[in-house]
């Protein structure tokens, strides 16, 4: 019987042999910035909604850059929703120091709001990306 080659590369991919089969030897790219809060959420609307782009990004090992991208437009997007918020309604720090309760209510209010948009907007409606 002919002995099979430990390692071969066939069409720019590498294998390696495992018992009787070749197993190709595939690697993720590395990706360092986390997906955070907002990337969970489109991972898992994407998983339930869209379970054939999700495996698409899973696959083409593109998934954790796409959701990290994701999850910084969409804090960005947030911050700057706050800010014109706090300007359109007067919510300034002369207000925190005379009234911290009002002001607490007010930013908690405008949070919630902004970060209402900012789900509908990037993380379940987000059709650009698919």
């Amino acid at each position: 019987m002919k002995q099979l080659p430990k390692k071969t590369c066939q069409n720019g991919i590498g294998y390696t042999l495992v018992g009787d089969y070749y197993i190709p030897d595939l690697q993720l790219p590395e990706e360092s910035r986390p997906i955070g809060i907002w990337g969970r959420m489109h991972k898992a609307y994407l998983e339930q909604c869209y379970p054939v782009r999700y495996n698409d990004l899973i696959l083409t090992g593109k998934l954790w850059r796409y959701l990290s991208d994701l999850n910084e437009q969409a804090q960005n997007r947030l911050d700057c929703i706050i800010a014109q918020m706090k300007e359109a309604e007067g919510i300034t720090e002369e207000l925190k120091a005379q009234d911290q309760i009002a002001w607490v209510r007010a930013m908690n209010s405008i949070r919630s709001r902004a970060e209402e948009i900012v789900r509908h907007e990037l993380i379940y409606d987000a059709k650009e990306g698919l």
